[in-house]
C-alpha cells in the first residue's frame, strides 16, 4: 500500500421541508440546473477554482455547513436572492489579501456564502 492522501470533497447535499421552494431559490439564483424526483440532482458547474473545491474548518458557536458559490455580481446577487425570499446577512466583507465575500441565508435559513468572481 502507497502512502495515504487526502479526502476531497466530492458531493453535497441541502435538504428542505419544502423542496420545489428551495429548487426555485437556487435554480433562479445560480441558474444551476436541477433535476425532478425525489432527489433532485444538481448538475456540476464550470468555471470553478482548479483542482476542485476546497473548503476549511472553523470554530463558531453554532455547528453548521456553509455554502460557497462564486457569482458574477455580487450586489445584483445579493438583490436577487432577497427578491426570491431568502435574506441578506453580511451586505460586502473584502477579506484582506482574498476575495470579497457577502453572506445570505436561502428561504429556509441555510447559510450561504457568495464570493465575487
Amino acid at each position: 500500500m502507497g502512502e495515504d492522501w487526502a479526502r476531497p470533497v466530492v458531493h453535497w447535499e441541502i435538504e428542505a421541508v419544502d423542496a420545489e421552494r428551495q429548487r426555485a431559490f437556487y435554480s433562479s439564483l445560480f441558474n444551476w440546473d436541477i433535476g425532478d424526483g425525489p432527489i433532485m440532482n444538481v448538475a456540476p458547474g464550470v468555471g470553478g477554482p482548479e483542482p476542485g473545491p476546497a473548503g476549511h474548518l472553523r470554530a463558531s458557536g453554532t455547528p453548521r455547513v456553509t455554502l460557497y458559490i462564486q457569482v458574477r455580481d455580487l450586489r445584483e446577487s445579493l438583490d436577487k436572492a432577497v427578491a426570491l425570499g431568502g435574506a441578506v446577512v453580511i451586505d460586502r466583507l473584502d477579506v484582506p489579501n482574498g476575495p470579497t465575500l457577502a453572506a445570505i441565508t436561502d428561504p429556509e435559513g441555510n447559510p450561504v456564502t457568495l464570493v465575487q468572481q
